[in-house]
């Protein structure tokens, strides 16, 4: 187990080497101490194997008392040892005894070899390093613990930084732009790029999982925490000062409580913390000076209930312990309060409906300039004359990608927000994006049963112009015979919102509920294989045997099952690995697929195209065995079979035969075949 947990760990990108751990923040782990710590600095340097420690507080009454320092990593104990601070060798004189007034001491421990030899070299540079210091005081006389106070270990390093996310939020851009580039080399047609994979949907949903993922309530490791708060831009999280204090200002005006809730207050009076042990403490920052304004202003020493010690504030101040879990704890480690979830991505959304439209309406200017000063290719033409079309289904496409993600932050907007204003907007929103969404597969069913009774199969959804370019975005990666798939596509994204928010706080329903969904689904397209390509058949098929290994692996991190922390970090650097290697995966079938792209045309344009080829054929230029080669056959109306799906052409008659009018019936003539046998019969006769 320890083998792979840290061949596990190697895998993770490091930074360069450093030779020291160090505390970062403390809380209280006792209740009612006699004793108040109120600072724990402790620094261990690898090449001397001392650890420093700096420790401050007060007392109500004087005592003697006996300490114990002990360093956990991943669950385990990795070094603990008892000292009396009246020790020579401690060098804590200003703890011995505790006074009766604030106090403050330094002191310092030699680890033992044996010890320093069993913490590997990786752990100074493994990122989100899941480990703490504890510093009991005990009264030697009755061994009454009189004060206790635990902080977190780490080496300054951590997976949640803006260049993973930069990368993450590059390899959507490209695939959006891959996307892009082939529908303008294959003539802007609707249907020019499609099937080409991963799309930028294929991207943005896999991103968006792995958010999903990190917002489910289970005790996940630092490390799996902190990675998958890169994808935050995906669910429409992305953190902006102003933006968050203007959606403050909306709900402070429309019911909202700010108190314990806004941007300000994560920012400048909290600290978060996810682990149920600290739920009823103190989460203090350590003792840190800072200057602003020519002003002198000390950190962390400050308790309403008891004297004390600060001898350079002009100001005192203290963090709070804010306990988080499930989506609150998602939004609130990108600085964004739970209560602004909905809003954020709200306001989002607004900017991207803003972007489309200048976009196509720059496109169209540019267009209808070009078509005044000189010809445009035909297949710009339509998008000159169809720009409003264009512009809502590019609304309805993003409508589409977001759904998932806006049903979700819609329910946690009606069980968590305070907001009636913005309750309102998610309750509009929601029944909105679901009445266009529904409004589009009502309107395609009907299409496509009204195709399956008049020509026996629903071909007309790809093979009319019309048709495809009205529709195309729901089903245009699958086969002819599968289009009906983005039915419970849509159904699987919304299940998803559901369960994630109607179930937050309860890891356990969260995750059972994400194996049932993401199970059916993933046996849908095993069963089915609906995709028209099967490279992206496969890409498909890999991102959801991916998603359902996760959710099951999250079970793992579920606090009812009591799962070792070990097992618990194990299982959370495997799937970050796992994760980030299919996003690199991703990357790279983005750029070799756009290539592809660019040769190979889309198989349903293309077949269309054979067929408008066909139609649009001369029909006097006929051969000696061409099948149409009948001059009483009107080839109007022939050709019109293919093309006229919903009615008969008025020169067909009622057996089909498209005769020129006045013409006897062929009945069981071939007309494109001369009768020999007849006419020889009738010369032998004469």
């Amino acid at each position: 187990m320890a083998f792979l947990f840290f061949s596990l760990l190697a895998l993770l990108p490091l930074a360069s080497a450093e030779d020291t751990l160090s505390t970062a923040g403390y809380r209280s782990c006792l209740d009612n101490p006699t004793i108040t710590i109120t600072t724990l600095d402790a620094t261990y340097d690898r090449r001397t194997r001392i650890i420093d420690f700096n420790v401050a507080g007060y007392s109500s009454v004087e005592q003697n008392v006996t300490a114990t320092l002990t360093v956990t990593a991943y669950g385990r104990q990795a070094y603990s040892r008892t000292f009396d601070p009246c020790d020579f060798h401690t060098n804590m004189v200003q703890m011995c005894p505790i006074p009766a007034a604030p106090f403050s001491a330094t002191g310092e421990q030699t680890v033992p070899e044996e010890y320093a030899k069993q913490i590997p070299s990786i752990a100074f540079n493994i990122p989100d390093l899941d480990g703490d210091v504890t510093l009991e005081l005990r009264n030697p006389s009755t061994n009454e613990h009189v004060a206790c106070i635990t902080s977190d270990v780490g080496n300054g390093r951590s997976l949640k930084m803006p260049s993973v996310a930069y990368m993450a939020a590059g390899t959507a851009a490209a695939a959006f732009a891959a996307s892009a580039v082939s529908a303008m080399a294959l003539g802007m047609h609707p249907g020019g790029a499609a099937g080409t994979s991963p799309s930028f949907g294929d991207v943005l949903g896999w991103f968006q999982g792995v958010a999903m993922n990190g917002m489910l309530s289970v005790q996940y490791p630092k490390v799996y925490h902190a990675f998958t708060a890169n994808f935050g831009f995906s669910v429409g999280l992305v953190p902006w000062d102003s933006m968050q204090n203007a959606i403050d200002n909306f709900r402070a005006r429309t019911g909202g409580n700010l108190t314990h809730d806004s941007y300000e207050y994560l920012r400048k009076n909290a600290t978060l913390v996810t682990t149920a042990s600290a739920r009823r403490a103190l989460l203090f920052v350590r003792d840190t000076t800072i200057s602003q304004n020519n002003t002198t202003t000390q950190l962390g020493n400050d308790d309403d209930d008891f004297p004390h010690h600060n001898t350079t504030a002009n100001a005192v101040m203290r963090k709070e312990e804010h306990v988080v879990h499930g989506i609150q704890a998602y939004a609130e480690q990108l600085s964004i309060p739970q209560a602004n979830t909905f809003m954020t991505l709200l306001l989002i959304w607004a900017i991207l409906v803003a972007f489309l439209i200048v976009a196509i309406l720059l496109l169209k200017v540019i267009l209808e300039a070009w078509s005044m000063f000189g010809n445009i290719p035909r297949s710009m033409e339509s998008w000159r004359k169809r720009y409003w079309w264009r512009l809502a289904k590019a609304l309805t496409n993003l409508i589409l990608l977001l759904y998932g993600i806006w049903t979700m932050y819609c329910i946690y907007q009606w069980t968590n927000g305070d907001s009636w204003a913005a309750k309102l907007l998610a309750g509009v929103s929601l029944a909105l994006f679901t009445g266009v969404l529904l409004f589009f597969g009502i309107r395609i069913a009907l299409v496509a049963r009204e195709a399956q009774r008049r020509d026996g199969d629903a071909s007309l959804l790809y093979e009319d112009k019309e048709t495809w370019v009205k529709y195309s975005l729901f089903y245009e990666n699958y086969r002819k015979g599968f289009w009906w798939v983005f039915v419970p596509a849509i159904i699987y994204t919304f299940a998803r919102g559901v369960v994630v928010a109607a179930a937050n706080g309860h890891g356990m329903v969260q995750s059972i509920g994400l194996i049932v969904i993401e199970g059916l689904f993933l046996l849908l397209l095993l069963c089915s294989r609906p995709y028209q390509r099967p490279s992206a058949g496969w890409i498909n098929i890999v991102i959801h045997v991916v998603r359902v290994l996760s959710v099951v692996c999250v079970l793992v991190f579920v606090e009812e099952l009591g799962i070792s922390q070990t097992t618990k970090t194990v299982t959370g650097i495997a799937l970050t690995v796992v994760q980030c290697v299919l996003t690199g995966v991703l990357a790279v079938l983005i750029a070799v697929n756009s290539i592809v792209g660019l040769i190979r045309e889309n198989p349903h344009r293309k077949k269309r195209k054979e067929l408008e080829k066909l139609n649009s054929r001369d029909p006097d230029d006929l051969t000696a065995l061409d099948a149409r080669n009948s001059l009483l056959m009107s080839p109007v109306a022939y050709f019109k079979r293919n093309s006229e799906r919903f009615g008969r052409s008025k020169e067909q008659d009622g057996d089909r035969d498209a005769l020129v009018p006045g013409a006897a019936g062929m009945g069981e003539r071939d007309p494109s075949l001369p009768r020999f046998a007849e006419q020889q019969e009738i010369g032998r006769a004469f």
